[in-house]
């Protein structure tokens, strides 16, 4: 048993297909192939079963895939300990972020990532928290940045910043007067959402604690992109409600129709999430710094009402 056979064990139940499994190894399928059964004449049992499509682990793989889990994190740690003691830190970091994070917060910190690690590759990608959570219970990701908590055991969450939530009320809208919202004042059947797998759309119809309905609305639309929102408020389709790192790069114009909400305000608690496994622990906790400095002073402490990323209406 080697642990090439046992990473190749892992890719095959990662993608439940040998051909795909041997893409992601960068071997052929019949060299991936051959190790799997080799690694099956060795322990006398079968690890998947083919006639499956995809094809699945037997009852004894599965419970063998997730020891290999824990093998070739061990193999890896070793790495990982002489990279530290020789303080080299250098390969591929792959971080999953969500959508409504990425483009406000990545060009704060990748200048001062890239200067810092300049031997590191990282590889960014935009994903959702479900894509997130799936990816890093297959080890696909060395860590993530995602609004929290989820409550997932298999992963450790460590908080970066709480973003208080802005109103972007157009100058024609009937709220359009106001100083600030009140929680009363939000509707959110005038509220332009994002597309269903956002946790921030969860999170803006847990603060209204209902459910949209299509109702008589001009417009129903969802999308996945707070611009687009904007734009669409602009021409009198409803309000919407944007992060506050987003409200904070728009155009002098925009930012006038900017609102506070009222006291406590509604915040999203943005963490980076990495596997119980710990690997690449240094990177993380350098990262999770540079990050923290990156951002405004006042977002680092708590101090308003945290809203759930996970859908409860």
């Amino acid at each position: 048993m080697t642990i090439t056979q046992l990473q190749y064990l892992l890719a095959v139940n990662n993608h439940r297909h040998f051909a795909r499994a041997a893409e992601s190894c960068f071997v052929t399928q019949p060299t991936l192939s051959m190790q799997i059964q080799k690694l099956e004449e060795e322990l006398g049992v079968m690890l998947f079963d083919r006639s499956k499509h995809p094809v699945k682990p037997t009852a004894i793989g599965e419970k063998i895939i997730e020891q290999a889990r824990v093998i070739t994190h061990e193999a890896e740690r070793v790495f990982q300990i002489l990279q530290e003691s020789k303080n080299q830190m250098e390969g591929v970091f792959k971080l999953g972020i969500i959508p409504t994070v990425t483009a406000d917060l990545v060009p704060r910190f990748l200048s001062k990532f890239n200067a810092t690690f300049p031997d590191i590759q990282l590889q960014i990608s935009e994903l959702t928290t479900a894509e997130i959570v799936e990816r890093l219970r297959k080890d696909e990701l060395d860590a993530a940045i995602m609004a929290t908590p989820i409550g997932e055991k298999s992963i450790i969450e460590k908080p970066l910043y709480y973003e208080p939530f802005r109103a972007f009320i157009p100058h024609d809208h009937k709220l359009s007067k106001e100083q600030f919202l009140t929680n009363s004042e939000l509707d959110i059947n005038d509220i332009l959402l994002l597309n269903e797998g956002h946790c921030f759309r969860n999170s803006v119809i847990n603060l209204c604690n209902q459910k949209p309905t299509l109702n008589n609305q001009a417009l129903s639309l969802e999308s996945g992109n707070f611009d687009i929102l904007i734009k669409l408020a602009k021409k009198g389709f409803g309000m919407t409600l944007i992060p506050y790192l987003h409200a904070l790069d728009l155009n002098k114009e925009d930012a006038k129709m900017v609102k506070l909400i009222a006291e406590p305000q509604p915040t999203r608690e943005i963490s980076i999430v990495y596997s119980r496994a710990e690997l690449k622990i240094k990177v993380i906790e350098a990262l999770s710094k540079i990050i923290k400095e990156a951002v405004p002073e006042k977002l680092l402490k708590e101090k308003h009402k945290i809203l759930s990323p996970v859908a409860q209406v």
